[in-house]
Formats: structure tokens, C-alpha cells, sequence
């Protein structure tokens, strides 16, 4: 199979048909994206459409620096923001791009309330955490992809992933419905043990 450098490179050589090859292989990922952020999926469709329509157009200008995924994350996002900017006049914020996170989770706990509480305890963890933990459990992206999107250095985006996940465990603990619940927490979100390089996270 094709790398996606390949086939970018042969749709900068002329064979469009690469392309299609390209947005196959990515579009399940962008919806499943956007349609967390909108809750519309009729207005994600549109959105992941416009999406690689820009980054067709855009392609010329793509050096491979990042991961072609990440590269298309970002201009999904972009698009997302800037629709409903327009129909709404607010901002999407990092914050609404990971709400839906609890519905990814709803297989992972025990009974609704334990969802609800899990989900009120990740939308209370600093931005760059959440956006970390999000990418990393629910996105299942490398820690170098969760770096390119957040701008940020690579174990920059791995602490603030790793101290989400102690804040998460630390609160679970703290709750009395929840007792015993956090020592069986599933494998993703087992806390890896700190260490390497001091670096600057959130909170």
C-alpha cells in the first residue's frame, strides 16, 4: 500500500486520481472529528467536504513536515471554527472540539452517572490537557501528531497527556460513587509513571 507521501506526490505530478485515494483513507477519522465538535452531521458532512476541497487546492504547499493526518486535522478544525463563526458568531474553542467525549466513553463505564461524571471531570482539566488526553484516547493519535496540532513540543504534549490522566485518576478517587472504580480504570488510562525532560504543562 501507497504512503500518503506517495500519493501526494503523485497528485502533485497530475494523477488527480490519487487524491481519491488519499480522502478514503482519512475521511471515517475527519468525520468522526467533526462530528463531535458540530453534533450535526449533516453540517459535518459539508464541513469535511470543504475541508479536502482546501487541501486539494492547498496540496502544493504541503512539505511532509508533519503527518499528512495532522495536516488535515488542523484544516478540518479551521473550517469548523470558521463556519460557525460565520452562522453564529462565535468561536469554536478547544473546548468544543473534545465535548463529546463522554459518548466515546459511554462503553468504557459502568452506568450513565459515571459518564456524566467522567465527562464533567475532563471538561474541568485545563485546555492543552484535554485537547491531549482527547487526541491521544479518543483520536488514538502519536504523540508527535498531538505535538504538530498543538504546536508544542513533543514532551510538552506528552506531560500535559500524562497529567490529565493523574488529575482523572486523582478525582475519581476523591468520589464516593466512583470508589474503587478508578483502580480498574481501562488500560489507555492507566497513569504512566512521570519522568524525562521538565517541561511546562497546564494547571
Amino acid at each position: 500500500m501507497k504512503t500518503d507521501l506517495q500519493l501526494i506526490q503523485e497528485v502533485k505530478s497530475g494523477a488527480k486520481q490519487s487524491f481519491e485515494v488519499l480522502m478514503l483513507r482519512h475521511e471515517k477519522f475527519l468525520m468522526k472529528v467533526v462530528v463531535r465538535m458540530t453534533r450535526d452531521l449533516d453540517a459535518a458532512e459539508d464541513i469535511v467536504q470543504d475541508a479536502f476541497i482546501k487541501a486539494y487546492k492547498r496540496l502544493h504547499i504541503f512539505e511532509g513536515r508533519s503527518s499528512f493526518r495532522s495536516w488535515l486535522y488542523q484544516i478540518a478544525v479551521n473550517t469548523a471554527r470558521n463556519r460557525f463563526r460565520k452562522h453564529s458568531r462565535e468561536t469554536l474553542s478547544a473546548e468544543t472540539v473534545e465535548q463529546a467525549v463522554a459518548a466515546e466513553a459511554e462503553n468504557k463505564l459502568m452506568a450513565v452517572d459515571v459518564r456524566a461524571i467522567l465527562q464533567e471531570e475532563i471538561e474541568r482539566l485545563p485546555d492543552r490537557q484535554k485537547t491531549a488526553l482527547t487526541l491521544r484516547i479518543f483520536e488514538d493519535l502519536s504523540f508527535k501528531e498531538i505535538a504538530e496540532i498543538m504546536t508544542c513540543p513533543y514532551d510538552t504534549a506528552k506531560a500535559n497527556y500524562r497529567h490529565a490522566l493523574l488529575k482523572l485518576k486523582e478525582r475519581l478517587q476523591g468520589n464516593l460513587l466512583l470508589k474503587g472504580w478508578s483502580q480498574t480504570l481501562p488500560a489507555q488510562f492507566s497513569v504512566m509513571e512521570m519522568g524525562g525532560t521538565q517541561v511546562e504543562v497546564d494547571g
